[in-house]
């Protein structure tokens, strides 16, 4: 005689499997090949953003194999659907990179939708690339049902002319090119060797420092940020992480357990201490909300007074992220921190970050030793000032020193790409100050990154630790130099960013926290009396963004509008 009621009542998923009148959905499960036992065990989602599009992504399809022979191997069923994936690299220098930083709402709202419509008691969520980690975190602490990350893991590092390459060298490569450094085929062979296959960039950029974040954390496996693509080792943990998902769905471990305070202070050292991507100060304040936590700029500014600078990683220095697994990875790092990490804290590997660090096996010389760091502190910065009331930010460590105190002249651009052609046309000097507007949340939209005109300052051996660039935009984990992005309030919601003139004086003082436009007040408060937002051409999904976006000072996440006055529609008489 049939069972209709084989699971207990108190899981997610027996909503959708259990009993008389979930018939029609059983049915549905075995037209999916499920038998009765796979319907009646754990449902545990797998969200994978494997497309044949980015390099980080291409992989998943095979690693998420690994996932789901863990979670069968563990007595639950591997229920696979897929999220979209950008390719930031791809999307770079044109209007594709306004669909970037949406896509990650978008990551996550689909993640979401897909959970809660098939009520799954537990997710494996695998990401690599630079918006779909935060997605997949963000929808983790959201959903807040035991959860695990597995990130998918570098590519190696190219060469060229026997020196490590990755993206960022290609892009510096096409601006030494302009300047007739590099001829025709040095850079085809740059082209051809710098991203050797399967991964994501070789660096210290977006991916792979969210990566790390997501470790330090505790909601990926041990190890799982710094293990490449390709190696074995990431095979086995994702297989781990498969497996591990169903202890943490029979204890109830949720994200909401992991993601506390002292794990976002933990995370953010982490982050401080290897000079990461400035853009973890848009996705971790959107993962802490999502977790209902408020982590703000001025945490990072206070954490990064105290925090060590420890890894010369590239862009900023010469280390790739192999070097880095080589060294120990991210809990060798922490174990240079060990004075402020919170030790007790528990990870989805069933261990405490006290383990983590016990364990950590630091082997090589990535990690400078606290008492000799790359720099005391300061490998991210936070300036304020008159051009940027709610806060600017910029990688410092990967500054020249002799930029961190600079005064130089606007030279303004109501776009990128107007800065694109000032810059191949020769029109930038020593000494200017590159000020690209309307290209924050709401005003790009969708708050689109500069690595192209960076790299063709940094790529340049005359403009580079010569030339400032600020924007209320953001940038690339891999960009080097003197690059201010996240200005805020953004131009277009009428910061002081949209009042700049050509030849105003600048100044920026990294050391002080300063970004000061060298303009009177009562000029100022003149030029906004004629100054009126940009009309923006746009539709669909970048509408939307534009219309619901809130500044880069607090992620650029999305505000709903309120349905506060709502008031009963009568039916015309």
């Amino acid at each position: 005689m049939a069972d209709f009621t084989e699971k207990d009542s108190d899981m997610r998923s027996a909503t959708v499997t259990e009993g008389v009148d979930r018939a029609p959905h059983r049915s549905l499960f075995r037209a999916a090949g499920l038998d009765d036992e796979e319907i009646h065990q754990p449902l545990i989602g797998v969200a994978n953003s494997w497309n044949e599009i980015v390099p980080g992504h291409v992989h998943l399809d095979e690693l998420a194999t690994h996932v789901k022979d863990g979670i069968r191997e563990a007595g639950g069923t591997p229920l696979e659907f897929n999220t979209i994936a950008v390719d930031d690299g791809i999307a770079m220098g044109h209007e594709g990179m306004r669909s970037s930083l949406p896509s990650r709402e978008t990551i996550a709202d689909s993640v979401e939708l897909m959970v809660n419509a098939h009520q799954f008691d537990g997710l494996v969520a695998m990401a690599s690339c630079d918006k779909i980690v935060p997605g997949m975190l963000m929808a983790v602490a959201r959903l807040d049902i035991p959860a695990i990350v597995v990130t998918g893991g570098h590519m190696a590092a190219g060469s060229f002319d026997d020196e490590p390459a990755d993206l960022v060298t290609v892009f510096e490569g096409v601006s030494q090119h302009h300047e007739g450094e590099m001829s025709d085929d040095e850079l085809y062979e740059l082209e051809c060797s710098a991203c050797p296959g399967e991964g994501s960039c070789a660096g210290m950029f977006t991916a792979n420092t969210m990566a790390c974040v997501t470790e330090a954390l505790g909601l990926s496996w041990t190890g799982c940020a710094t293990s490449g693509a390709t190696d074995t080792a990431k095979q086995e943990i994702a297989h781990k992480s498969g497996r591990e998902i169903l202890r943490l769905v029979e204890e109830d471990i949720r994200p909401s357990d992991l993601l506390t305070e002292e794990a976002f202070e933990d995370a953010l050292r982490v982050d401080l201490a290897l000079g990461g991507s400035t853009n973890t100060m848009l996705h971790v304040p959107a993962v802490a909300a999502e977790a209902g936590l408020d982590i703000t700029l001025e945490d990072f500014e206070n954490l990064a007074e105290e925090t060590p600078h420890l890894a010369h990683m590239s862009p900023a220095g010469p280390w790739r992220m192999e070097h880095l697994r080589d060294d120990g990875g991210v809990p060798a790092v922490m174990a240079e921190l060990e004075a402020e990490m919170h030790q007790d804290r528990e990870t989805v590997d069933g261990i405490t970050i006290g383990d983590r660090i016990e364990n950590a096996d630091k082997r090589g010389m990535v990690i400078q030793p606290r008492a000799d760091p790359v720099h005391d502190g300061g490998s991210l910065a936070v300036l304020d000032g008159n051009l940027a009331p709610n806060g600017a930010v910029v990688k410092a460590g990967a500054m020249d020193e002799s930029m961190h105190h600079f005064e130089g002249r606007a030279r303004v651009f109501e776009s990128q790409n107007a800065a694109l052609e000032a810059l191949d046309g020769g029109d930038i000097d020593p000494g200017d100050v590159i000020v690209i507007r309307y290209e924050g949340p709401r005003g790009g939209p969708g708050m689109p990154e500069m690595l192209e005109p960076t790299s063709k300052v940094s790529g340049s051996p005359r403009l580079s630790g010569e030339v400032a660039l600020i924007t209320d935009g953001r940038f690339s984990g891999g960009t080097r130099g003197a690059a201010i992005g996240h200005v805020s309030p953004e131009a277009a919601s009428g910061g002081p960013i949209a009042l700049v003139e050509e030849g105003d004086q600048i100044l920026i003082d990294v050391e002080a926290g300063r970004l000061e436009l060298d303009v009177p007040a009562a000029t100022l408060r003149s030029r906004a009396e004629s100054w009126s937002p940009p009309e923006l051409d746009m539709s669909g999904v970048l509408e939307k963004y534009a219309a619901m976006a809130t500044s880069a000072a607090t992620g650029g996440v999305l505000e709903a509008p309120s349905l506060d006055g709502v008031e009963i529609q009568l039916p015309r008489e």
